[in-house]
């Protein structure tokens, strides 16, 4: 049980203190895995950034992932089949649900982005943080999106997912790491003391902290980016 994101983050950065060596970029999944990442990032001494990704929910049940939308600019998708065959879902659905995900990123890149410039992990190794993982459905969605850009080696780091997700993710990443894989797994938030919702303006806030934090430390990394 984690008490709150930030802590989490805390405990999956000591995992991860070998990778810092490899001047990675840090990328969240908006919005519950910024708070995790900032702690990340902040430990390693690396830089912060987003990746923009929003979930395909399947009809009547818009918490039951289908598949994933990413990064509007170039966008990639990761549709789970399987699961769409089960639930009889038709191409109009899908193709309503991806305009949908897309018009929500690009919405939320003109929030989180107005002042600054993505950081672009061409030929970096990459660490992608969330909250956690369930389905798993988003975070496929970023790797695909960060091995389209060309991103050299990618790691997929969270503090909590189930077993089966787990084993997943250790053959589509090139490396993963998770503090948990508790059972049963039933949701994300149940493995948190103090989970709420972010807005947007909590998203703001932090990566504000998080750059005022790095200009002002003599120690930071000098990685080829600045968040």
């Amino acid at each position: 049980m984690f008490e709150s994101r930030t802590q989490a983050g805390e405990i999956l950065a000591s995992a991860l203190r070998g990778f810092a060596e490899l001047d990675p970029i840090v990328y969240a999944l908006v919005r519950g895995g910024v708070p995790v990442a900032a702690a990340v990032a902040e430990r390693l001494g690396a830089p912060l950034d987003l990746i923009l990704v929003r979930k395909l929910g399947a009809p009547f049940q818009p918490e039951l992932a289908i598949g994933a939308v990413v990064d509007g600019g170039a966008p990639a998708s990761v549709l789970h089949q399987d699961r769409i065959a089960e639930l009889g879902v038709g191409e109009e659905y899908l193709k309503k649900a991806e305009e949908d995900a897309l018009e929500e990123i690009e919405r939320r890149r003109a929030v989180f982005f107005k002042r600054r410039k993505p950081l672009p992990p061409a030929d970096r190794t990459v660490i992608i943080v969330d909250d956690g993982l369930a389905t798993g459905a988003t975070m496929e969605a970023a790797v695909k999106a960060m091995r389209g850009a060309g991103a050299e080696r990618v790691i997929v780091a969270v503090p909590v997912a189930p077993a089966d997700t787990a084993a997943k993710f250790r053959s589509l990443a090139d490396d993963f790491v998770c503090v948990e894989t508790p059972s049963p797994f039933w949701a994300v938030g149940n493995h948190y003391r103090a989970f709420p919702q972010l807005a947007d303006s909590d998203v703001v806030e932090i990566l504000a902290d998080f750059e005022k934090k790095r200009r002002a430390s003599p120690d930071r990394n000098p990685a080829r980016g600045s968040a």
